[in-house]
């Protein structure tokens, strides 16, 4: 899907008078993707200067750039700070990485829990990009 139509289905919506959130159609995934040890080699903020040598991890490049070709959206969401935007861009661009925006600044350390009004699926990368499977998994969600 180009940025064009993206923002189109993003644009704001007004209903009874009121803007409300707008809501992508079910078949289309709105991908947040970690950076590094994700993607590629886990390269820490303190060693900004191996970012741009990092190795790809081939079966990630193959899988993101198959799901932008399907029409999601891919967006990279990182613990990269804005002063490391630059050569990140320059490490997606050499590599052919397609997205669509990135997001710098994401806490670090780990153990994420996401709370959105929204719908939110998360899987762990242990290793292997694949397209994704269903299984059943126990998890934590608020008490109805």
């Amino acid at each position: 899907m180009k940025k064009e139509e993206i923002e189109k289905l993003l644009h704001d919506k007004v209903e009874g008078g009121e803007h409300i959130s707008p809501i992508l159609p079910g078949e289309i995934k709105n991908y947040l993707i970690d950076i590094d040890g994700t993607i590629g080699d886990d390269i820490p903020n303190e060693e900004p200067e191996r970012m741009l040598t990092a190795e790809v991890y081939p079966d990630a490049l193959k899988t993101l750039n198959k799901w932008y070709d399907e029409g999601h959206i891919i967006c990279f969401f990182t613990a990269r700070t804005e002063e490391h935007r630059e050569y990140t861009e320059i490490w997606l661009k050499k590599h052919g990485f397609k997205y669509h925006t990135m997001l710098m600044g994401k806490p670090r350390g780990g153990n994420y829990h996401w709370i959105d009004n929204h719908l939110v699926k998360a899987t762990q990368y242990k290793g292997k990009f694949t397209d994704l499977v269903d299984k059943k998994v126990t998890i934590q969600v608020f008490d109805d």
